[in-house]
């Protein structure tokens, strides 16, 4: 199926059109928009045709007048358009090695992501263009790893998709945990001749494999063993490997995200992929991004040159509210990642060396006469585990005959004093007094509501009924019911019960649960879409729920989430979300709003504070990982850059280190 969103022009005449092009240029002035108009609603093949026609009728080099009558980013564009693929792709290596400096990055963005054909037919065109090798250039302009695998993808010489052996996928997926995480330094040369070498087909069974063995996605061990342009290299390679279409999509989108727009970069992927699988990027894109390309580039760029980059779009996902197939594949493939077992693991460990009575010591000489030793304080808490807290509470009131916890309000402030009192709370207290302060007051904090209930596991929610009860002397379920209304209260209440099923995954069940959630057309009101959702979201282990999402993707093509958000709103929309994605992938979820805490004009502190707190004994080693793995940057850096003073000495001490 051609997924494409250019395609063969019906009608077509190449002599008409050269003859429309050299009316829009000549005289004074260009009629642009003609040009842009007639170029991208035109195939490649067909504005080949077009250029020779150009030159039989005019005697002129179409290609040379584009130059001379258009400028800037369009120019570059409409340009590029004119080119053939693999003459556009030698020409953009040109630029990238020619000069002072070398663009590694589009090195890396063409060379990671074409065909075997693709790079064949790229190293005739650079040296038909150029009259140079193009081997030769790429080895004269980088050196190192990263030299030996842009020459081992520039043979052109990965296996077919055919060549898949169950016993080589086993044997690779160790060959590759050897060559890096239980290696002293790292096996280069085996990531090499398996990354480039092996079929697709072949290494997308390695990685599951390779995730199976090291409890670990292949990303985060090449970020962890490879480093500079090489490892940016090898991460190309098996993003396309996994997924081109997915790989694309969020190059697009780092071009276009933040200040400014990398338009090289926007250009040469519009271009190169309008022929081959814009449709399938444009959808990856919906779906990871929450926003169609199209409209991305209609914000973020301007003039004939938005117009014809456009065009080249083909669509808007956003005004088509659909779900396709690719993006249907990569939301299955993230949900086969979520489904294998990780061992979650917390950055606070008990201190091997604990004395609690030494440590009460610490914390009263650090408190004690004029000002306070906030650092002493901070390296006591910190490195300490919840329990050890709780025995350091007794040992100072048996020592001083104090109240720490009242020492500690007296002498710190600010947003400090409230991450060390709350590391002072046991787990139930804190979550507890999270929600008394969601629910008490005027208006309600709904996203802390969601966070906290959506993601504690029955164990935890019991303890948590248990602490509000003893401190607030009512019940949880009673500030939920009268602070809320609806479905949504209906939702939190099922949540406060603990009453989730631990059981394992019922197949049969899965299905028929699958089927009652992608069931649009029941006029019952007593079956509600909302009472539907509930009865699932709320209720199944979270091992069957995994299966309820793999089984629904299957029946409709959607990821349940996608189904979420287009079918509901408001808070109900946010609490069913919220599950989803705790269901999927815990840390994921807690990643993702660490960094919206972050991201930014100023810090949403409350939720930076009682994540890093809430997770720091549980899963925060994991939330670090899928932070790196999800933007690109450490969560140690964000919070270095986006916090200050003895906060950010402890947040960064909760953190754990620096990946």
């Amino acid at each position: 199926v051609y997924r494409g969103s250019v395609k063969d022009f019906q009608g077509f005449d190449a002599n008409q059109d050269a003859e429309a092009l050299y009316n829009a240029m000549k005289g004074f002035g260009s009629d642009k928009e003609a040009i842009l108009d007639l170029i991208t609603s035109r195939s490649n093949k067909q504005r080949v045709e077009i250029c020779q026609a150009y030159k039989s009728l005019y005697g002129k080099d179409l290609i040379a007048d584009l130059k001379y009558e258009l400028t800037g980013k369009f120019e570059r564009l409409i340009v590029s358009l004119m080119r053939p693929p693999a003459y556009a792709d030698a020409k953009e290596i040109k630029d990238a090695i020619s000069g002072v400096g070398t663009d590694e990055k589009c090195l890396i963005e063409i060379l990671a992501s074409r065909t075997n054909q693709e790079i064949h037919d790229l190293v005739a065109a650079y040296k038909d263009a150029y009259e140079r090798d193009l081997e030769a250039d790429i080895v004269g302009d980088t050196s190192g790893h990263f030299k030996k695998m842009l020459v081992v993808l520039l043979q052109g010489a990965r296996e077919d998709d055919d060549v898949v052996s169950e016993d080589l996928v086993e044997q690779d997926a160790k060959d590759l945990l050897e060559a890096g995480e239980l290696k002293w330094g790292t096996d280069e040369a085996q990531f090499i001749y398996i990354l480039g070498r092996r079929s697709r087909q072949h290494l997308r069974l390695v990685f599951d494999e390779y995730l199976k063995i090291a409890g670990k996605p292949i990303e985060r061990s090449i970020r962890g063993e490879l480093s500079g342009d090489f490892e940016k290299l090898m991460l190309a390679v098996v993003k396309c490997i996994r997924s081109t279409a997915e790989y694309f999509a969020e190059r697009l989108y780092k071009a276009m995200k933040g200040l400014g727009t990398r338009d090289n970069t926007l250009i040469r992927i519009m271009v190169s992929r309008s022929e081959i699988d814009m449709l399938d990027i444009r959808e990856v894109f919906r779906t990871k991004y929450e926003k169609s390309l199209y409209n991305m580039i209609k914000e973020d760029t301007s003039g004939e040159y938005k117009k014809a980059l456009l065009k080249l779009c083909g669509g808007d996902d956003d005004a088509a509210g659909e779900f396709f197939p690719e993006a249907a594949q990569v939301a299955y493939r993230m949900w086969e990642l979520s489904a294998v077992k990780v061992e979650l693991r917390g950055t606070v460990q008990p201190a091997g060396d604990f004395n609690d009575d030494g440590d009460a010591q610490v914390l009263r000489k650090a408190m004690k006469g004029l000002g306070t030793d906030e650092g002493a304080i901070i390296e006591v808490l910190t490195k300490r585990s919840n329990a050890q807290r709780q025995q350091i509470l007794k040992a100072y009131k048996a020592h001083y005959g104090r109240d720490l916890m009242a020492d500690l309000k007296s002498e710190l402030s600010g947003s400090l004093a409230k991450l060390i009192l709350g590391l002072m709370l046991t787990p139930a207290q804190y979550d507890a007094k999270q929600l008394r302060k969601a629910v008490e007051g005027a208006g309600t904090d709904e996203s802390v509501l969601i966070e906290i209930m959506a993601t504690r596991n029955n164990q935890e929610i019991r303890a948590i009924n248990e602490a509000y009860q003893e401190a607030y002397h009512k019940s949880l379920e009673d500030d939920l019911s009268s602070d809320t209304s609806g479905h949504f209260k209906r939702i939190l209440v099922s949540l406060a019960l603990g009453n989730r099923d631990e059981g394992p995954e019922n197949l049969t069940q899965a299905h028929e649960d699958a089927k009652k959630l992608a069931d649009v057309s029941s006029n019952d009101s007593s079956d509600s879409l909302e009472t539907r959702f509930l009865s699932i979201l709320c209720t199944r282990s979270y091992p069957h729920l995994r299966r309820v999402f793999q089984e629904f993707i299957k029946m409709t093509n959607h990821d349940v989430e996608h189904a979420i958000k287009k079918r509901m709103s408001g808070d109900v929309r946010d609490a069913f979300v919220a599950i989803v994605r705790s269901v999927k992938n815990k840390p994921a979820f807690f990643a993702d709003k660490l960094y919206k805490s972050m991201k930014g004009a100023g810090t949403d502190e409350r939720t930076l504070t009682r994540i890093m707190i809430s997770r720091s004994e549980i899963d925060l080693f994991n939330i670090r990982g899928e932070f790196i793995d999800l933007f690109d940057k450490s969560l140690h850096h964000m919070i270095e850059k986006d916090t200050s003073g003895d906060y950010r000495k402890a947040l960064l001490a909760l953190c754990g280190g620096e990946d």
